[in-house]
């Protein structure tokens, strides 16, 4: 199988999309699964800061490291480096969209309905929440992450 290039996708590239970078890149070394993974924002808010140390503590109690993460905002590039961009809301979708160039080559998807069939939904954004938003969000990228490398594990 070859390397498959995957970036996650949020809003300020600070709580949702650095989790799942991590998550995915757990999940991807557990099933020996070739993946590159980075994460990005649409806005550029937090440019250049760290994950939100709610998402660094959830992520640590299952043993991920995210703390040395780096926030960035999705350039035109990264639409034809990936070869999947996952979107972790409807928002967040429809804004990269706007942005996806025509003849671009990545696959554009909310990472909640990545396959015919799947329907997890959207991944809500904790930020303005408390620290039990971060578990919920770690526990539904968790299950998301899972089910997106054995569907790529089955395309192979």
């Amino acid at each position: 199988m070859k390397r498959i290039r995957i970036l996650t996708v949020c809003l300020g590239n600070i709580c949702r999309s650095p989790a799942a970078q991590g998550i995915l890149e757990s999940c991807a070394a557990e099933y020996g699964v070739d993946l590159e993974v980075d994460s990005a924002g649409t806005g550029a808010y937090h440019v250049g800061e760290r994950p939100d140390s709610r998402s660094i503590n959830a992520l640590a109690d299952i043993g991920i490291n995210i703390a040395k993460q780096k926030a960035r905002r999705v350039v035109l590039e990264d639409f034809d480096y990936f070869d999947w961009i996952l979107a972790m809301d409807k928002d967040n979708l429809k804004h990269l969209r706007q942005l996806q160039p025509e003849s671009s080559r990545a696959k554009l998807v909310m990472f909640g309905e990545f396959s015919d069939g799947v329907s997890f939904g959207e991944v809500g954004d904790p930020y303005y929440g408390k620290e039990d938003g971060f578990v919920k969000m770690r526990e539904r990228l968790q299950l998301m992450s899972q089910s997106f490398i054995e569907h790529l594990a089955a395309r192979s």
